[in-house]
């Protein structure tokens, strides 16, 4: 089965610091995986949180099926992430005490067709931050064009 969807929260690296990724599996419906399949999916200003234990996905967006009858989802619902136990508390307890966060990096299909959100802790940058991002990036891509003449 080939399936090259991967929808990436662009915005994500842009905006914090990524310290540590997971792989999760996530709940979905039926219309929400076949839409997901036609690639009609956003991970922009989605985040990761824990409501009674259990870690969701809130602000994703998954267009509504358009074969989808009124068995159609809604496309802004929270989705249930599924993780081990032991990660859950690792990922709950530095949360808690680091004031850190939870983000979405990668939506993917994997080789077996279940549906995976790649998540990462993440601490926030500042303004100077993001700067010394955009000097890094001029600077390499000057390189990079000395290095081909």
């Amino acid at each position: 089965m080939e399936n090259n969807i991967r929808i990436k929260n662009k915005r994500a690296s842009w905006e914090f610091y990524l310290i540590e990724r997971l792989v999760a599996g996530i709940v979905l419906t039926g219309t929400e995986i076949k839409s997901l399949r036609n690639g009609k999916a956003s991970l922009a200003d989605s985040y990761c949180l824990f409501e009674g234990g259990e870690l969701f996905v809130r602000g994703m967006h998954i267009a509504e099926y358009s074969y989808g009858t009124y068995n159609n989802h809604l496309a802004k619902r929270d989705r249930k992430l599924l993780l081990t136990a032991r990660e859950l508390k690792k990922l709950n307890t530095k949360v808690k005490e680091k004031s850190m966060t939870i983000v979405p990096i990668v939506l993917f299909i994997n080789e077996k067709g279940l549906a995976k959100l790649e998540i990462a802790l993440a601490k926030g940058k500042h303004y100077f931050d993001k700067r010394e991002n955009l000097k890094e990036k001029d600077h390499k891509r000057e390189i990079d064009r000395h290095m081909k003449r």
